[in-house]
């Protein structure tokens, strides 16, 4: 209660706080804005079994429930974002722009990625719009009745996009994480009013397994998130003139979850996509594509290949967010400039074959909780037969990890402010 009246006592502090408060507001309102000729009824029906839309429909905030204006949420974005840093790993000079340039740089990577998601925005839309109308959720679309669906789920996945940098440029926390936090959370109420009118004693020990697996996901994330191995730097001592420089001792805080929740962002970006692509590829002439597009659109239905997928992928992204984020060479190179030095190791190549070698470990750590957590309700609803706890590990990763995150970020802020 002191740290929410410290927070609110803060000017600056509070108008950042009702900033975010009054974008997710507005995003809320945005989500059960409808777009037209929706069956809400048949579309309720078909969203309940189909793996892939449960999984969009995190991405849109709840967007999806009505196919409303929203229903894209932040996913192009997200996929603009991962294709733009692969590209880093591709071209030096993107990557040099994004690691070098300092901020103006990464205001030009960012703007990049924005320029690329319009494309992409336009290319889920019609993805999605076209499986719903096969699979019968939604009435068949004139051409121009497509189009102006299309500009609109697009128009609305852009303006998402822009709230989300509003949010991260003049609020608190990063704004995509925020927004589909917000859908996630949004969505409890609801599922707690079924469980309760539709109370079924059959039901109880899966009810109260999921408790028990949120309860051990929310301490495991929080554990794995707050985890770090310390790494000691000395400072050798430096005379000058009178005054003597350095001699302290000090350490780097490595984390053990470096990329914390965007590796499970990633990870379901891409799972999405193959379905996306196989929507179009279903209604190609040729027998063979055809079949192709229907295996890649049913793809996600799989229960145990998605599975295995997901658990891959975030494992992988977990490596390369960290490898786009921790650069040993430059770590390497400003603790010599400093005079700076890991007791033992020699300065320069030597710290940081060191850094890398210490920074592979401990995100294998991190990399492997993450994908058994994102994985095990997957594995719960294969053994138990139930579709309850199918999205509750990717929800409450994601929930759990933004929370931290913004609140590492409201404490950062209050200490600022102790400091003036």
């Amino acid at each position: 209660m002191n740290t929410l009246a410290a927070i609110f006592k803060d000017k600056d502090l509070r108008t950042r706080i009702l900033f975010v408060l009054g974008f997710l507001g507005v995003f809320r309102l945005l989500a059960v804005v409808p777009i037209p000729n929706i069956d809400t009824s048949q579309l309720a029906g078909f969203l309940s079994g189909n793996n892939f839309l449960g999984l969009l429909n995190i991405f849109s905030g709840g967007g999806l429930d009505n196919i409303s204006i929203v229903m894209l949420g932040v996913g192009p974005y997200i996929t603009a974002s991962i294709i733009m840093q692969l590209f880093t790993m591709i071209f030096p000079s993107l990557k040099e722009m994004y690691q070098e340039d300092g901020e103006a740089g990464r205001r030009k990577f960012n703007q990049y990625s924005r320029l690329l998601t319009v494309p992409l925005a336009f290319l889920q839309a019609y993805g999605i719009l076209t499986l719903l109308i096969r699979q019968g959720a939604l009435p068949e679309l004139a051409a121009f009745g497509m189009f102006t669906s299309m500009m609109v789920a697009a128009a609305g996945s852009i303006l998402l996009m822009w709230m989300g940098e509003l949010i991260t440029e003049y609020g608190i926390g990063n704004g995509v994480s925020l927004i589909i936090f917000a859908g996630i959370v949004a969505s409890i109420p609801q599922t707690a009013q079924q469980i309760i009118f539709q109370y079924d004693p059959t039901l109880l020990p899966t009810i109260i397994g999921f408790l028990i697996v949120s309860i051990l996901v929310i301490a495991g994330v929080v554990m794995v998130s707050e985890a770090e191995r310390p790494v000691p730097i000395s400072y050798a001592r430096r005379v000058r003139g009178s005054k003597v420089y350095g001699g302290v001792s000090t350490y780097l805080p490595l984390r053990v979850n470096q990329a914390g929740v965007i590796p499970i962002i990633f990870a379901l970006s891409i799972l999405i996509f193959p379905s996306i692509v196989g929507s179009f590829l279903a209604a190609a002439s040729n027998p063979t594509i055809a079949a192709i597009g229907s295996y890649l659109a049913n793809f996600l239905n799989n229960l145990w290949l998605y599975g295995i997928f997901y658990f891959i992928l975030v494992v992988a992204f977990t490596y390369f967010y960290t490898a786009v984020t921790f650069d040993p060479d430059a770590i390497s190179s400003n603790l010599q400039k400093q005079g700076g030095f890991i007791p033992g190791i020699r300065p320069g190549p030597s710290t940081s074959q060191f850094l890398s070698r210490l920074i592979t470990r401990i995100t294998l750590v991190g990399a492997l909780f993450l994908g058994v957590v994102a994985v095990l309700p997957i594995a719960m609803q294969g053994l138990l037969g139930t579709a309850t706890l199918t999205l509750g590990g990717t929800a409450l990763l994601i929930v759990v990890s933004v929370v931290l995150e913004t609140l590492k970020q409201v404490k950062a802020q209050m200490t600022l402010r102790e400091y003036d």
